[in-house]
């Protein structure tokens, strides 16, 4: 059937080609983030479960995970948590298929998001410095059906946006947050995982500032303070430098916020400012292609938490996404490519209202070649929403 697909070029700069550029990353440890994550981990365990269970993947969805902030005392050489932030997973999920077997939902939950703070934030006790908990009561009948009675049927009327390829200012954004929490953690221990990145670019003059909680057991004094926040500005603008390879010129700030000689600074009992005063949410931060982006076009729509087979709000965000990258790898690299998906609530997820696909470029002369290949991509992707949906499950792409 058809598939609503409407390729159309736009003759404008695209973004990266434009003066003025922002665009922001929220770090793993970002309670926005961590939001994010704990919805995500805990949808792909369930639709683990559901599988062992029954074998196939059940309605729920679980993206609107909040942290309520705690209260600490940092101090150097080792502070003290007061007051346990509070993680509240919050959503739908199938508990019981009547008359046949209930089913381990709340627990399933509960685990994978205590593994998941285990793995990911080392100076962050899960049994003490957290409380955890769990609300996931069964879904609306209405939902329900949509989603169990007929496979990839849209459980409602709404959008996904996606963009490729990422610009040179996306590119050291993301990447300069994946390095800090990546591999710099083995050199410099100090350094927390709550990391914020924001890029100001005006024409060839980008600046970065940078957000890292450190983490107080790791520092001694403030002197330690002060050389540890240099090594880390040190290594954070040579690694971006290699990204940015000469095509533009860097200024990096670094936890801008700190004043040494009063002794106001960004130190953390967990390397996580969730410990005092700063609260979470799915859908708050990251888009799905894990930056905030206000000069492109985004879905306001959290993407991590929803079930992966119906639900729009995933499917089409990351969908747009992997259509977008696969178009902008046909044309030419200075094409901005824009994709926006379209459903109806009960129609086939195959078969939106409106894909459109924007081809971005002052350049229009190949256009007609652009716009085949671009509508057959696009239904090659509908074609195997299945495929997306794998790709989801299996941690495949990311969600924030």
């Amino acid at each position: 059937m058809a598939k609503n697909i409407y390729v159309e070029g736009i003759s404008e700069v695209p973004v990266p080609m434009r003066k003025i550029e922002l665009v922001e990353r929220k770090g793993i440890g970002h309670p926005d983030s961590v939001a994010d994550a704990l919805a995500e981990e805990v949808s792909k365990a369930l639709c683990r479960m559901y599988k062992k269970e029954i074998g196939t993947v059940l309605h729920h969805n679980t993206d609107e995970t909040q942290i309520a902030a705690g209260q600490s005392s940092p101090k150097f050489g080792g502070g003290t948590i007061i007051d346990p932030a509070y993680i509240l997973l919050v959503g739908r999920a199938t508990t019981h298929i009547k008359g046949e077997k209930d089913l381990p939902s709340k627990p399933t939950a509960l685990k994978a998001a205590r593994d998941y703070l285990n793995k990911t934030f080392p100076h962050l006790n899960v049994d003490s410095e957290i409380i955890l908990d769990a609300k996931l009561g069964q879904g609306s009948d209405d939902l329900r059906g949509v989603y169990q009675t007929s496979k990839f049927l849209a459980n409602d009327t709404s959008f996904g946006v996606g963009y490729a390829p990422y610009s040179l200012t996306d590119r050291v954004v993301l990447e300069t947050e994946e390095y800090i929490n990546g591999r710099l953690k083995k050199e410099i221990k100090g350094t927390g995982q709550d990391v914020k990145v924001m890029a100001s670019r005006v024409g060839k003059n980008l600046t970065l500032t940078v957000a890292c909680a450190m983490v107080d057991k790791e520092i001694d004094d403030i002197g330690h303070y002060v050389s540890a926040v240099q090594e880390l500005k040190e290594k954070v603008y040579d690694n971006a430098l290699k990204i940015l390879n000469g095509d533009l010129k860097l200024k990096l700030e670094v936890n801008t916020g700190d004043n040494i000689r009063k002794k106001v600074i960004y130190l953390t009992c967990t390397g996580l400012s969730q410990e005092m005063g700063d609260d979470g949410s799915v859908g708050r931060g990251n888009r799905a292609n894990g930056l905030i982006t206000p000069y492109r076009p985004m879905s306001m729509e959290a993407t991590s938490g929803k079930n992966p087979i119906t639900h729009i709000g995933k499917i089409y965000n990351v969908m747009s996404i992997l259509i977008a990258e696969d178009v902008a790898k046909k044309v030419s690299p200075d094409v901005e490519v824009r994709v926006r998906l379209l459903s109806q609530i009960g129609k086939p997820v195959s078969q939106p209202l409106n894909a459109n696909v924007q081809l971005v470029t002052k350049d229009q002369t190949n256009l007609p070649k652009w716009k085949k290949e671009a509508e057959s991509i696009a239904e090659e992707w509908l074609d195997n929403v299945d495929k997306v949906s794998e790709m989801i499950i299996n941690g495949k792409v990311r969600t924030f």
